[in-house]
């Protein structure tokens, strides 16, 4: 895995991994670019938190939360 100023990560929907520029998959299959091979890890994580953040906040739009 190439590491170091200007590598990029990806999180492999498909594969469940992280990879770089050198062994991508298509742009269907991935989240990123991420700048650490850290931050791809933590993708999904991160997307499951962004929704619930977005998800509380159209139920407060829509006063189905008080």
């Amino acid at each position: 895995m190439r590491s170091g100023v200007g590598a990029r990560y990806y999180w492999c929907l498909f594969h469940n991994r992280v990879e770089t520029d050198d062994n991508v998959c298509p742009g269907h299959r991935r989240l990123g670019p991420y700048p650490t091979v850290a931050d791809a890890q933590s993708a999904l994580t991160k997307v499951a938190e962004r929704n619930a953040e977005w998800d509380a906040e159209d139920a407060r739009w829509t006063g189905e939360q008080s």
